[in-house]
């Protein structure tokens, strides 16, 4: 029995179907022109919306072809507006493939002026075996049957007039066309009566260039060729047949716009052709200069430079420097950051396009991450779901089918159809590390909760912290409720510098969890996972949590056993105990020293001046108030703050002036002649105050520091323990050792004194070295004056992952043993000095390091070993 039914309206009522929801589009004036006045309104509509659009995939993978958006509305859409303009407003639609996507997106028709209809097919039953489950709901009178998946402004009223005038028992709308081997040839008399069809002829059989388009205007008489549930084909089956009783049909020859869109090349060119306003059709939203539509809720930079035709959707955002060019259609709710290049492409709603990033003439279907200075070829599809990462290129005509990740840097030639999902590590150098609200969402973060949760044991307690940005109270609410509801508690910290939540769960936590906008990427969350040392967990403990995440494997609890959430209110006042009984000195106090600290609209600014001032420090306090935006821009904004800061270090004549980072974790120091000290020259000076301060003491300092520091500590007879570079193993070392370890510094403004706590603290960090300071009773510039002088210089060699092994043998390959060392990358003696070449964790490419004895010889030395990296990785 075939089954037909009212489709659900918009309110929610009942069905018996299951229904995955679209975002629907109200129509507005500007889409509901008047029908005309000589259409037939009691006559109904078949739309022909069953077929699976394989030679479409992957657009068609997770999307049925009718619901595929042509200039931001799908073609279905565009069918349904032609149909109600000539007066059509009752339409069954005929379904099969993903049937339930298209009934919930028109509903029952109301919202787009139609009453509809839905025909569903359990089987294909061909284009004619599909209109005949729909007889009852013709009720017996002339119909019309159009194509869901074609796109045309065929002017219905003049066909469906003439059908009548001729008398004619099947109309059949031709067109002519330069190549009709793909479509059914019809040849008519001199009076437009069909007398002969030939389907997908060759060269030597076209007799005529006029081809059948698929819309018919058809008498009820010609459902009765047919049974119902049998596999029938209009062309092949039903029309011959009805041509041999010479029963009436004619063709109906038009020059109005119709095309297949049967590939995927006939899918980007319709677009194309309908931004060019080659059809009449409605395109969603106002056009605020010729050839340009925004939709509503769209901000777009004065700054952004749009070339027409083209169409942006709603909800959408462009950025400044971001460049659309022609013949582009941007979907609903799409990111368009600065600098990207964007020509000819067709992209679908909710896509991210990062930095940089380049499309041309390519099609990227939903929820699409697209990441900085990626680049998609002509002709490449991007199916729903995936993610290209930072600088991979598509090569042209790269199909790339859904929810797949490709690598940063990596080099697509070949079609992409089986693969993971996710990328296949959860967790970069120092967390978990995305982009905000797309890869980064509630949902993620509460998965990511439950798996962190799973992994302790119920009862056990978590310390969650954030920045001071509103959106991290909600990726740090959503990890909370993953946590509480596998049967761990939280203790929230809510906004908190990040030394202060390490140090709150040394002192009472299982494990701690702090969630911040990223340093690297104002858009970008970074998700750092503490162990109950407080220092960021092991590779062991992440791998264990990937598991937990990637498997869904998650603890499940009865309603008592969730967990609790307190709000501590005595770790600030734990943490300035602490503070305070590390820095006993009566130097600080005696020193009157005058300090300008700037805590760039930061969460430090909630302690440090009340701990200064205990210590008998003058603080004139700079940005000393939250304000979540300015967290965001610190990165791209840091040279501004240190030069104001450099600025009013003179002015004030203070000692020296300090900037904190937002998160507390860094600083950056300016001399009391208001210079700013370079990150390897603050690192060789916090090891001279230290070794100065203690003889015998003991420093760590990464692969990268100069060699300077050997030198410093031999003149004060210290040891220098080498680390490798990244901060989870200085931690680990500064945890490992303790208190007979004096200092840990990293060559990018983090110290760690392990006397206090293991991880980077800029708030002790900036306190100690005023100690240190005081001790001296000389300025920073003189002290400066005794830091041996040293040249380094830092370039990045672009280098596929795939290719980083195979790099790093060469490499070691090129050196005797006895000039390599393998510490972390690899270290080579040269010339005098040395080079590092370090392969980055997470980006496709070598840090190269280099020191020598002058400027120019260390950066001649980074740029040689940096050609040599790009030449083995282009072999």
């Amino acid at each position: 029995m075939p089954r037909f039914y009212l489709g659900a309206g918009r309110d929610g009522s009942p069905h018996t179907r299951s229904r995955t929801a679209y975002r629907t589009r109200s129509l507005g004036s500007r889409e509901a022109p008047s029908s005309p006045q000589n259409a037939d309104r009691t006559m109904r509509a078949v739309v022909m919306a069953g077929g699976e659009g394989t030679r479409l995939r992957p657009l068609t993978s997770t999307r049925p072809k009718p619901l595929t958006p042509v200039a931001n509305k799908p073609v279905m859409h565009h069918i349904v507006d032609l149909l109600r303009t000539h007066g059509l407003r009752r339409i069954i639609a005929t379904i099969h493939y993903l049937a339930d996507e298209i009934e919930s997106y028109f509903g029952d028709g109301a919202e787009y002026g139609v009453e509809m209809v839905y025909v569903v097919e359990d089987s294909p039953l061909g284009t004619a075996g599909a209109v005949k489950l729909g007889e009852e709901q013709l009720g017996g009178e002339p119909f019309v049957v159009i194509s869901g998946d074609a796109l045309t402004d065929l002017d219905l009223t003049a066909v469906i007039e003439q059908h009548k005038r001729w008398g004619s028992k099947a109309t059949i709308v031709l067109q002519r066309v330069e190549n009709p081997l793909e479509f059914g040839v019809v040849i008519t008399d001199e009076s437009s009566r069909i007398t002969r069809f030939l389907e997908k002829p060759t060269w030597s059989e076209v007799f005529s260039d006029t081809i059948n388009t698929g819309i018919y205007v058809l008498e009820p008489e010609v459902l009765g060729y047919m049974e119902p549930g049998r596999v029938y084909d209009f062309s092949k089956d039903i029309f011959p047949r009805m041509l041999a009783e010479g029963v009436p049909m004619y063709g109906f020859v038009t020059s109005d716009y119709w095309t297949d869109i049967g590939n995927l090349q006939q899918y980007r060119q319709a677009n194309y052709d309908a931004l060019a306003g080659k059809l009449r059709l409605q395109i969603p939203g106002t056009q605020i200069r010729p050839g340009i539509w925004v939709d509503e809720g769209s901000e777009i930079s004065p700054v952004a430079r749009l070339h027409g035709p083209l169409a942006i959707g709603r909800n959408c955002t462009v950025a400044a420097g971001a460049v659309i060019e022609e013949y582009t259609a941007i979907g609903d709710a799409t990111i368009v950051e600065e600098g990207a290049n964007v020509h000819r492409a067709i992209v679908w709603d909710d896509v991210y396009i990062g930095k940089g990033a380049k499309l041309t003439a390519c099609t990227i279907c939903d929820r699409n991450i697209i990441k900085e200075n990626a680049s998609v070829g002509e002709g490449a599809v991007i199916g729903r779901g995936c993610s290209i990462n930072a600088g991979a290129t598509i090569a042209p005509q790269v199909k790339i089918w859904p929810d797949k990740a490709v690598a940063a840097g990596a080099m697509v030639s070949m079609s992409l159809i089986w693969g993971i999902k996710w990328p296949g590590s959860l967790f970069g150098g120092d967390g978990v590390r995305g982009l905000a609200n797309i890869e980064i969402t509630p949902e993620f973060a509460i998965k990511l909760g439950q798996a962190f949760g799973t992994f302790l044991k119920p009862g056990q307690t978590v310390m969650t912290s954030r920045d001071t940005h509103h959106a991290s109270r909600l990726v740090n609410r959503c990890i909370i409720s993953g946590l509480l509801a596998v049967g761990v508690n939280v203790a929230d910290l809510r906004s908190y510098p990040i030394p202060l939540s390490r140090y709150a769960v040394r002192q009472s936590g299982d494990g701690g969890v702090h969630v911040r906008v990223s340093p690297e990427d104002p858009n970008s969350f970074l998700i750092e996972f503490f162990a109950p040392s407080g220092i960021n967990v092991d590779k062991n403990v992440e791998r264990k949590i990937e598991n937990l995440f990637f498997r869904e494997d998650f603890r499940r609890t009865s309603m008592d056993d969730v967990g609790l959430l307190d709000f501590p209110g005595r770790a600030l006042e734990r943490y300035a105990s602490g503070f305070t009984q590390s820095l006993a000195s009566t130097a600080l106090p005696e020193a009157g020293l005058k300090v300008v600290v700037d805590f760039a609209y930061g969460s430090s600014a909630a302690i440090l001046p009340r701990l200064l001032g205990q210590l008998g420090i003058e603080m004139i306090s700079l940005n000393a108030y939250f304000d979540d935006t300015k967290v965001r821009t610190f990165a791209d904004e840091r040279p501004r703050y240190i030069q104001q800061l450099t600025t009013i270090v003179r002015t004030l004549e203070a000692n020296a002036g300090i900037l904190v980072d937002p998160g507390g974790e860094k600083l950056i120091i300016v001399d009391d002649r208001g210079r700013a000290i370079r990150a390897n020259e603050l690192l060789a000076l916090a090891v001279l105050l230290v070794v100065r301060a203690k003889r015998g003491a003991r420093v760590a300092v990464p692969v990268t520091a100069p060699s300077v520091i050997e030198r410093i500590a031999r003149e004060h007879n210290a040891t220098v323990i080498r680390t490798k570079s990244d901060r989870r193993t200085m931690m680990e070392l500064a945890q490992a050792q303790g208190e007979d370890l004096d200092f840990v510094g990293g060559a990018r403004e983090g110290v760690i004194f392990p006397e206090f706590q293991p991880g980077f603290d800029a708030i002790f960090g900036t306190a100690k070295l005023m100690e240190l300071l005081a001790r001296e009773q000389r300025s920073i510039s003189q002290l400066l004056e005794a830091v041996p002088p040293f040249h380094m210089s830092r370039v990045v060699a672009p280098c596929p992952w795939e290719r980083k092994g195979r790099v790093m043998r060469s490499l070691i390959a090129d050196h005797p043993s006895g000039q390599v060392e393998l510490l972390d990358g690899v270290r080579v003696t040269v010339d005098g000095g040395w080079v590092l070449m370090l392969p980055d964790p997470s980006d496709p490419q070598f840090n190269v390091f280099a020191e020598a004895g002058s400027e120019a010889q260390a950066q001649a030395l980074a740029d040689r070993f940096a050609a040599r990296i790009s030449e083995l990785a282009a072999s």
